[in-house]
């Protein structure tokens, strides 16, 4: 239960800053434009906390529009709300399609504005979100972004990575041709080539001091298109090189199986069984294997040597098999110093990578949506807010470097999918000014109606899908 609430307040904290950036976006430049703002709400739904801002500064009308006494009344302020619903915002601004403006504030109505003014306004709300991206990809450049050395581990001769000569100890320095430092970003190249068909080209250090590269070429087919949670590196039989994890007992989860056999934290396990456990991987294959069975386990605990009988709670999984499942975390075990690499850059060179990463990754979106519409990727990997929420969570108990990378990653999402030529969405309204910009006429009404209740039906049942998925996953 307890996690169930973190993860919605992270999941409330999470949007609520992407919302409020991608929003401020649109007011802003709204706002340089000289229009009206009547409302900036963080959330959908009735306000639960909302204030008024100063009203703005109106230049009077001329004399012959001052037809009636109702055209001069002030306008008042912006509305800054927060509503009850957390998932968006929106910014309304003055507008003759949206009710009476009188003559003298015309000149403030967003409708009666140039296209160029239009599509700047409209365009700010995702520029917004990028441009946090970068923001966020700075701070961590300058504060330093850590990862694991990406070094290969064991190699099964029979995976694809051994079929291809990988040997144990070898550094994958790039991954075509892009340079890779950490495991993390072997795995960002790998995530690019699902549903790809020819060959991922590896460049590699052999394992040793030698300065001297190897390519090492891995065949693909439609790789890893049907998968709903593809694992790349594994897939390709690439492990890191990890030392073994000592097989501690760190959290248990209440009421779980462990907890009911009474293990606790620190507890050092030493044989399932009577077979010796050599480390934290070993444990949990045991645990895995043996669902619903009440086994021995040999417990280390403050220098005493204790029998405990355990019976893993069995959890069905999609291939219709049982794994076991204890509710136990390992404690936490720090890698050893020359496997971690960290990379910083001073104040003013850590703003060039940053926005590199920020366009490698609206590249990926991109592809990924691509690869989403001609099937190459699996509609499974479609996320809703159930995963979000879970991520979000995972990532602020990571710490902030986790968090706030995520941030970035989420709001490059949120830029990208705005600009989608979809109506409804930031890219249709867009869509609409550029052909009245190359015409020299709006859209036809009838036309925009129609688009939107096109784009409104591809968003709900991109919604549902998503929501599906997240069910499924849970």
């Amino acid at each position: 239960m307890i996690e169930v609430v973190q993860s919605i307040l992270a999941l409330i904290v999470t949007l609520s800053i992407l919302v409020t950036i991608h929003e401020f976006g649109h007011y802003w430049v709204a706002r340089l434009c000289n229009v009206h703002v009547l409302r900036f709400s963080v959330g959908f739904g009735n306000p639960i906390f909302s204030r008024r801002g100063k009203p703005p500064v109106q230049t009077p009308p001329p004399a012959d529009q001052q037809i009636a006494t109702r055209n001069n009344e002030p306008l008042e302020g912006t509305e800054f709300a927060v509503a009850a619903i957390p998932l968006g915002g929106y910014v309304k601004m003055l507008d003759e399609r949206e009710g009476f403006v009188p003559d003298d504030l015309k000149h403030m109505a967003f409708n009666n504005k140039s296209v160029l003014q239009r599509i700047a306004i409209v365009a700010a709300g995702p520029i917004a979100n990028f441009l946090l991206a970068i923001f966020a990809y700075w701070m961590l450049f300058m504060a330093g972004v850590s990862g694991i050395v990406p070094t290969v581990g064991e190699v099964d001769p029979d995976s694809a990575a051994g079929r291809a000569g990988f040997q144990q100890g070898m550094e994958i320095v790039a991954v075509d041709s892009e340079p890779t430092t950490t495991w993390s970003e072997v795995n960002m190249q790998l995530f690019g080539r699902i549903g790809d068909t020819g060959s991922i080209e590896f460049t590699v250090l052999p394992a040793g001091n030698s300065n001297a590269t190897l390519r090492r070429d891995i065949p693909i087919t439609s790789w890893l298109s049907d998968a709903e949670a593809p694992f790349p590196t594994g897939e390709l039989g690439l492990n890191p090189n990890y030392p073994t994890i000592p097989a501690v007992i760190g959290t248990v989860v209440e009421g779980e199986a462990a907890a009911r056999a009474g293990l606790q934290s620190g507890d050092k396990v030493m044989a399932f069984n009577g077979d010796e456990i050599n480390g934290w991987a070993a444990f949990v294959e045991q645990i895995q294997a043996h669902p619903n069975q009440t086994s021995d386990l040999t417990i280390l605990r403050q220098g005493q040597t204790i029998l405990v009988a355990v019976t893993p709670k069995g959890v069905l999984q999609e291939d219709g098999t049982e794994r076991g499942f204890l509710g136990a975390s390992r404690e936490a075990f720090e890698l050893p110093a020359d496997m971690q690499r960290t990379v910083s850059y001073p104040f003013y060179a850590a703003l060039v990578p940053a926005v590199q990463k920020t366009w490698s990754v609206t590249v990926f979106t991109l592809d990924s949506i691509k690869k989403m519409i001609v099937g190459a990727i699996s509609p499974k990997n479609l996320s809703g807010p159930i995963t979000i929420a879970q991520v979000a969570n995972a990532t602020a108990q990571s710490g902030l470097e986790s968090f706030v990378g995520f941030i970035a990653l989420l709001s490059i999402s949120l830029g990208v999918l705005n600009l989608l030529p979809i109506p409804v969405l930031d890219g249709g309204h867009l869509l609409y000014y550029l052909v009245e910009l190359i015409t020299r006429r709006p859209v036809p009404e009838k036309v925009q109606v129609w688009g939107m209740q096109m784009g409104m039906f591809v968003i709900v049942g991109v919604m549902l899908l998503a929501f599906y998925n997240d069910l499924t996953r849970l």
